[in-house]
C-alpha cells in the first residue's frame, strides 16, 4: 500500500518515466515508419496497412507475455536479467505505442494537400526533401499520434503486471498501485490514484496540445 506523500511520489514519476519512454521509442520508430508506408508505393501497400491498423487492438497482456517470454530465465535473452524491472515495461509498452503512432502518422502523410506534393517535386525537391517538407505540413497530425501513443500505455496496467510484476519501489506505477488497492479493498485510496492518473496525463496532454497549436500558428 502506498502510504506516504513520498512513495506516491515515487510511483508517479516512474509511471511517467515508463510511459514517456515507451511513447518515445514508439514515436521514434512508428514515425518513420508510417511516413515510409504511407509515401511510398510498393507491392502489399494496402495488405500492410491493414494490418497496421488491425494493431491498434494489439492486447496489452499478449505484449507483455511476449516480452515476458523473451526476457525470462528459459527464454532467449534471459541472460540480460531485464525481467521485473523497469525497461521491461517500457519494452513490452513499446509494442502498444507503434502501431497507434505509425497508423496515424500513415493518415497525416497522406492527407497532405496534394498541392503541395506536386508543388515541392516541380521545384525540383529531391526525394528526402519531399519527405520532410510533407512531415512538416503533417506535424498536428504527428503529435496527435504521440498523443494518442502516451494515452494508451499511461492507463496501460496488463503489460506492466506481467513483465514488472508490481514490485514496491521498483516497478510499482500508478496503474498497478490502482490495481493492488482495489483488491485490497482501499477503494477510496484507489479512486484517490485514478485521480492522481488522470491530472498526470491532462498535464501532459495540456503541454503536447500546447505545442500542437503554435505550430498550427
Amino acid at each position: 500500500m502506498i502510504s506516504t506523500g513520498s512513495e506516491l511520489l515515487d510511483v508517479t514519476l516512474l509511471s511517467l518515466y515508463v510511459s514517456g519512454m515507451a511513447t518515445i521509442l514508439g514515436s521514434a520508430i512508428g514515425i518513420p515508419l508510417g511516413a515510409l508506408i504511407g509515401l511510398k508505393e510498393f507491392g502489399g501497400k494496402g495488405a500492410v496497412k491493414t494490418l497496421t491498423y488491425t494493431l491498434y487492438g494489439f492486447p496489452p497482456v499478449l505484449s507483455g507475455l511476449v516480452v515476458y517470454y523473451v526476457f525470462s530465465r528459459a527464454g532467449p535473452l534471459g541472460d540480460l536479467g531485464i525481467l521485473f524491472t523497469p525497461t521491461a515495461m517500457i519494452i513490452a509498452e513499446t509494442f502498444l505505442v507503434i502501431p497507434l503512432v505509425t497508423g496515424i502518422t500513415i493518415t497525416s502523410v497522406v492527407e497532405v494537400d496534394r498541392s503541395i506534393k506536386d508543388t515541392v517535386k516541380a521545384l525540383g525537391a529531391s526525394s528526402s526533401q519531399s519527405i520532410v517538407t510533407v512531415m512538416r505540413e503533417a506535424w498536428v497530425g504527428l503529435v496527435m499520434a504521440c498523443m494518442i501513443g502516451f494515452g494508451r500505455v499511461i492507463a496501460e496496467v496488463g503489460a506492466a503486471y506481467l513483465v514488472g510484476g508490481n514490485i514496491d519501489g521498483e516497478t510499482r506505477v500508478l496503474t498497478t498501485a490502482i490495481m493492488l488497492e482495489t483488491r485490497m479493498g482501499h477503494f477510496e485510496w484507489a479512486m484517490s490514484l485514478g485521480i492522481v492518473l488522470l491530472s498526470v496525463a491532462l498535464m501532459v496532454f495540456l503541454f503536447l496540445r500546447l505545442l500542437q497549436e503554435r505550430e498550427m500558428l
